[in-house]
């Protein structure tokens, strides 16, 4: 084989093995930079712009895709310590004629912490309201999706703001007060009760106790890599102390059962989405509110734990476009394209 030749596969080979070696550092090295890339990648591959507006010195970060049209807008309300990027894997399977619009919460990711902030769900629902006013969302009524403690804020926000929001979708929503606690409750009640805040099964500081979040908030078991739960952990470490603070605030006697305080003052199409094997927000909460709320309509998935959005994006997606073609379309017939 000429020189020349082997020469160019030494050249070719070492320029593919810089990239490669790049990989694999980040892996090993720093895997909550790789966690941040990789979501920077999926906003860019489903068209998700990231964007800031304000009111007065607070800072709300929100990534949307789409313009507004004669279909209604979505605003979507992540959980406890999620962010925005949480909702892309609906996303992928959301029409894109659609105008969608994901918010970091008070205190999340690129939203103002502040410790002047009033991290009540009443306190969120106010943050929220203002997000609606700077972006101008309310021009036309727009359609609400929240899971977890953003369906818990969401409930709230229908119920407060009636004329903002043409229909809703709750994906088992926080905020409802049951006849019997379930297992995961009372373990935080234990925990409440001894004081032992940096326990809290949602708010991990190690790779192992990351795992353990997972399996509890999935009944599918993803095998996750430790250098994985590594990166995870690092990206909420320093907010933990955050997350604590926000955890006692929602779970206090002001905020816990918000939702179910005001269930009965939402009056707008209703769709509750629960998995059935919820291990954190009991499946009965479904039926509870189906009782409370005039429109409402209840969708119950099989081998699906508290992390809908996650487990069964697709299913989520569907569930989402077919609830909002029933309800908007013109004879209630007509589906999102």
């Amino acid at each position: 084989m000429d020189l020349d030749v082997v020469n160019m596969f030494v050249i070719a080979g070492g320029t593919l093995a810089i990239p490669i070696l790049a990989f694999v550092a980040s892996f090993l090295l720093w895997p909550s930079a790789l966690i941040k890339i990789y979501y920077w990648y999926w906003r860019r591959t489903l068209g998700m712009q990231v964007r800031y507006v304000y009111h007065e010195d607070y800072q709300f970060c929100y990534s949307f895709r789409g313009r507004p049209g004669h279909k209604p807008s979505i605003l979507m309300l992540h959980g406890f310590s999620a962010h925005k990027d949480m909702w892309l894997s609906v996303v992928k399977f959301l029409p894109k004629n659609l105008h969608l619009v994901c918010v970091d919460m008070p205190g999340h990711e690129g939203t103002t912490r502040s410790s002047l902030d009033d991290l009540s769900i009443d306190g969120q629902v106010k943050r929220i309201h203002q997000f609606v006013e700077c972006l101008k969302l309310n021009k036309k009524p727009f359609h609400l999706i929240g899971t977890s403690m953003g369906g818990h804020v969401a409930g709230v926000y229908a119920a407060y703001y009636p004329s903002d929001v043409c229909s809703l979708s709750l994906v088992c929503p926080a905020g409802l007060q049951y006849s019997t606690d379930n297992q995961f409750v009372q373990r935080l009640k234990e925990l409440q009760n001894s004081a032992a805040v940096e326990k809290i099964p949602l708010i991990p500081s190690t790779p192992e106790e990351m795992s353990e979040m997972l399996q509890l908030c999935s009944y599918v078991r993803f095998k996750v890599p430790q250098q994985i739960l590594q990166g995870l952990v690092d990206v909420r470490i320093p907010h933990n102390n955050f997350y604590r603070k926000l955890f006692l605030e929602i779970v206090s006697e002001k905020s816990r059962y918000s939702l179910h305080q005001n269930m009965d003052k939402i009056k707008v199409p209703t769709q509750i989405i629960w998995g059935k094997q919820d291990q954190v927000l009991d499946v009965s909460g479904a039926d509870m509110l189906a009782k409370s709320i005039a429109n409402c309509q209840v969708e119950l998935l099989e081998n699906c734990g508290h992390s809908v959005v996650m487990e069964r994006p697709r299913k989520t997606a569907k569930l989402i476009v077919d609830f909002l073609a029933s309800v908007h379309s013109t004879g209630n017939t007509k589906k999102l394209d």
